[in-house]
């Protein structure tokens, strides 16, 4: 579904994303994960349109991607769930989910995807008229992926969605993302948190320093000396 070649991302004189290649198959869930510096989030962003690459080619769904706007892609049914959840504070949670349909123009549709947040979130269901602002980090966490699926995604890109979360809220968030595999929805999740990446994903990327330095099965991954030594503080 989602196929990266050679992708390069350069900010002014430094090169961020050195030329990596990756793939991710229909119904997959695929981890990146890596440091922070790594170039995780500028990867995304290529995919997403929010940056422009500097060389390679993303294609989406069998089209050439490479140097569309965010707009077109979103409406395309590649979306992102952007580190930081972003969310509208000043509205309320039902007004940012329907946001999220913008580009859904079957009301029906995007009326059953309401009613789908609101059952995958329950909590979203209780504050559908409370201020977005008012909320937890990890419910808001669970806004911005909400407001994601109001527009019939093909495949989510989740950036980080465990950053600034406590360990409790990370694993709910975690559960959900389980919930969303098991429903067959394709999902690429750039993710700090080797451990929960791996044990979500069917695959994984390791990424350090701009290039990709390891690829395989998460469970491969996760007995692998060298990922237990550098991301999951060794013997597990």
């Amino acid at each position: 579904m989602l196929e990266i070649r050679d992708l390069v991302v350069k900010y002014g004189g430094i090169t961020a994303v050195k030329g990596i290649s990756l793939d991710i198959r229909k119904g997959e869930t695929v981890a990146l994960i890596g440091a922070n510096g790594a170039g995780k989030s500028s990867t995304l962003h290529a995919i997403s349109g929010l940056i422009r690459t500097a060389g390679g080619k993303i294609i989406f769904d069998g089209t050439d991607i490479t140097g569309l706007g965010a707009d077109k892609i979103v409406s395309m049914g590649l979306v992102q769930v952007p580190e930081g959840r972003q969310i509208f504070t000043r509205l309320t949670v039902e007004e940012n989910l329907r946001m999220g349909a913008y580009v859904n123009r079957d009301r029906a549709d995007a009326e059953k995807n309401y009613e789908t947040a609101l059952n995958l979130f329950p909590i979203l269901k209780e504050r559908a008229k409370q201020s977005a602002g008012t909320l937890s980090g990890g419910e808001q966490q669970m806004l911005a992926i909400g407001r994601a699926l109001m527009s019939s995604p093909k495949m989510l890109l989740l950036d980080e969605p465990s950053m600034g979360l406590s360990p409790i809220m990370t694993a709910e968030v975690f559960g959900v993302l389980k919930s969303l595999k098991e429903k067959g929805i394709t999902v690429f999740v750039i993710e700090q948190n080797a451990y929960d990446a791996l044990e979500l994903a069917d695959r994984a990327y390791i990424m350090e320093t701009g290039t990709i330095s390891l690829e395989g099965s998460s469970g491969d991954l996760i007995e692998d000396e060298r990922v237990k030594a550098a991301y999951l503080g060794g013997d597990i």
